[in-house]
């Protein structure tokens, strides 16, 4: 499926870092005595934030916020002097903590490492006449990139990102782009995890970078089919979504930029790309309610567009290319999408044909357009399954050789080949590329995750459970621990949930997971509602109004755990980030003491006072999502009946890290300092509350395998010490 740059404010991806490994279960007698004291706080004092009166009134009811300081208000210029050493204290109170564990944050990113290829490469793939792939370097914390030509057999670097990377303590490559010719590569880049990147392009023949360098841009290129001109994503100035999508004529400024297209509305997120037929630009832009999507021809992008979606109609829908037709999956007449096609000279509504339609049973995802066939994506009861619709002949699924996985739609770049790239993996396999043959059918396994420390799957174990919620609906939980687990509930757990934007958390494989496991923890998922893993009707049955089944659903997963002999009351450990971050929050005020330890990461937890804040950045795409409390009293109440900051009162509660990016245009920095101060001040107990805030990136903290790996082995280790274990 044609992959739309149409970044939401709140997309995350999991963090894996709640799993690691070790050699042995050494701590065997930890893991069955469990210990339910607290991480104590440390014997220095914890940073005191100041309490400055603030009060501000929506439909007649006045709330304070002592904290409001933390928000620097020259935002997005960050300068605030007392902001900042604020923020060096909890950092360095931070620092205090780690030091006494380095030797068990040094042993975990040592098994971190010892988990990773050194020199990975890549599965390639052909596109125009040339062979594409990535590996690293022996050390290297980049990636490098190659191409043979196909014709002459030389394969030759050109993106560097180890080299590019150095004099930076944060570098991301955005995305990047071949013109058609073969002979200009475009790409951008983001120095500082801000999200606003800089466009660079450069002469592939000669090596010679162009005149080009435009600011704050975004995700996705394409190169216009006569080479000279290239479209690219422009941000708004003070806004972190897209703008427009521009025009540009190498060698010109970039003041002469034409617009392709402009989104005027600043509650939709938009963005571009190329249609699997090459033929079309397919720019997409909406909210999580509705979507409006254009097609123009790639030969003449700034002529005429063919609109395919008006947002009037109120539909969620992706779109694609392939012959003479347009391909859609459109939630129309049903939550969970039906698949349509429609020709390209006949766009209109009505006449679109029906090729799947929408059920109940199956839960349509995403496709992949292929000259002959289409490829699609979907869930039954919450499993993944790929099915093929030929253009001639009977549809039929693809099998996998486990019954609990993961599998998706991997990088299909050409839409004449005789296969389709799958992604697949279960939290006992490791990552693995498929192609399926469509002629024999059958799965050629072109690249699994080697873990050069060694991994055997067969002691390990995988299971999916279901959980009663107090309303009745069956929450799915995948689990997996070593072999050797029993359910008497001496062991320890870590408990992961996200549970916004429709974003399905996955029955993944993770390698830093196995330092949990081997330490004998079991690690859970809870899928609760606001994801979509039981389909469409599950993400909005957590959003908007329905939002506090989100968090009852967690604390019911964990009940049900507990009740079932998985773990005790008091010993299950529980992280998210982001959105997933607001669910850690609101756990941890509403079920205190179901928690060993809570990690929230880049939290979202001053959920009030972010939707009344219009001039933020992402706020006004957002209302979608949670409401809007500016113009709504019913959902000014709602929210702060939830909001996790605003529900902090004097308890007790159970050890934390909070963590956060000062660039991180997301979840902004002063949500997670601002919470910490709360809580800090709040708090009835003295149990443990860290913060580390990274004051050079953003919501993805350290670029870099390596780095992240650092970030993740400190997590890792806060979690470990809150059970007690310190190796």
């Amino acid at each position: 499926m044609l992959k739309l740059a149409i970044i939401a404010a709140g997309a995350i991806t999991l963090l894996t870092a709640c799993s690691p490994a070790s050699n042995s279960q050494k701590n065997t007698k930890t893991m069955t005595q469990p210990d339910i004291t607290r991480l104590a706080a440390l014997s220095v004092s914890a940073p005191v934030a100041d309490i400055q009166a603030h009060q501000s009134t929506h439909h007649g009811i006045t709330i304070s916020d002592p904290y409001h300081w933390l928000k620097d208000q020259g935002y997005p210029q960050i300068d605030d002097q007392p902001v900042i050493d604020y923020l060096t204290l909890e950092n360095d109170y931070y620092q205090q903590f780690l030091a006494p564990h380095e030797n068990l944050v040094n042993t975990l990113f040592e098994e971190f490492k010892g988990r990773v290829d050194e020199t990975e490469s890549s599965v390639p793939y052909i596109e125009n006449g040339y062979e594409y792939r990535w590996e690293f370097a022996k050390g290297s914390n980049y990636r490098q990139y190659y191409r043979k030509n196909l014709t002459t057999g030389v394969e030759t670097l050109f993106l560097d990102q180890q080299a590019m990377a150095q004099g930076f303590d944060y570098f991301v490559l955005g995305s990047w782009a071949v013109s058609p010719d073969n002979k200009l590569l475009a790409y951008v880049l983001d120095t500082d995890g801000d999200e606003r990147y800089t466009l660079f392009v450069k002469d592939m023949t000669t090596g010679e970078m162009l005149s080009e360098k435009i600011e704050d841009v975004s995700r996705g290129l394409i190169f216009s089919a006569d080479n000279a001109a290239l479209m690219y994503h422009q941000l708004h100035k003070d806004r972190w979504n897209v703008k427009s999508l521009n025009y540009h004529v190498l060698g010109t400024s970039s003041a002469q930029d034409k617009v392709v297209y402009e989104e005027l509305d600043d509650g939709f997120f938009m963005g571009a790309g190329l249609s699997a037929s090459d033929e079309w630009v397919i720019i997409s832009t909406g909210n999580s309610g509705a979507v409006e999507i254009h097609a123009v021809r790639r030969s003449n992008p700034l002529a005429e567009k063919i609109t395919l979606i008006s947002r009037d109609q109120k539909i969620i829908a992706d779109a694609d290319h392939s012959g003479e037709h347009f391909y859609l999956l459109a939630n129309d007449t049903h939550v969970n999408s039906r698949f349509v096609k429609v020709h390209q000279d006949k766009v209109a509504y009505e006449n679109w044909e029906t090729l799947i339609a929408g059920s109940d049973e199956q839960y349509l995802q995403a496709f992949d357009v292929f000259k002959d066939k289409v490829v699609l994506q979907l869930s039954r009861e919450g499993q993944d399954a790929i099915t093929v619709l030929p253009n001639e002949g009977d549809t039929y699924d693809i099998e996998f050789p486990e019954a609990l996985y993961s599998a998706g739609l991997d990088n299909n770049t050409s839409y004449t080949q005789s296969f389709v790239r799958l992604s697949y993996e279960s939290m006992i396999t490791p990552d693995t590329v498929y192609d399926y043959d469509f002629a024999s059918k059958t799965l050629i396994t072109r690249k699994q995750t080697t873990i050069p420390s060694g991994y055997d799957k067969t002691q390990y174990e995988t299971y999916r459970l279901m959980a009663p919620a107090r309303d009745g609906a069956m929450v799915p939980i995948s689990i997996v621990y070593k072999k050797g687990f029993k359910k008497d509930g001496m062991h320890p757990m870590h408990l992961y949930g996200y549970g916004a934007y429709g974003a399905g958390m996955s029955p993944t494989f993770s390698t830093t997971r196995l330092s949990m496991l081997d330490r004998g923890f079991s690690f859970a998922i809870a899928h609760v509602r606001g994801g979509d893993e039981m389909g469409y009707q599950w993400y909005l049955d957590g959003k908007l109004e329905k939002r506090q089944n989100t968090f009852n659903d967690f604390i019911d997963v964990a009940e049900y755990l507990v009740q079932q002999g998985y773990v005790s009351k008091g010993n299950i450990s529980a992280s998210g980030r982001s959105a997933g971050g607001e669910l850690m929050g609101a756990v941890t005020v509403q079920a205190p003491a179901l928690w060993r330890s809570i990690l929230l990461g880049v939290p979202f937890v001053d959920v009030l006072n972010t939707m009344l804040d219009a001039s933020l950045p992402l706020t006004p795409p957002e209302w979608e999502e949670w409401g809007n409390p500016i113009e709504d009293k019913a959902a000014f109440e709602l929210i702060q009946s939830y909001s996790p900051y605003d529900n902090i009162v004097a308890n007790e509660y159970p050890p934390m890290m909070v963590t956060g990016g000062l660039n991180d245009p997301r979840v902004t920095y002063w949500e997670p300092a601002k919470w910490t101060a709360k809580m800090r001040a709040t708090k009835t107990d003295d149990n443990l509350l860290v913060m580390r805030i990274n004051m050079g990136a953003g919501h993805f903290a350290n670029s870099g395998r390596y780095g992240r790996l650092k970030d993740y082995a400190e997590e890792m280790a806060f979690q470990l010490v809150a059970h007690g274990i310190n190796e």
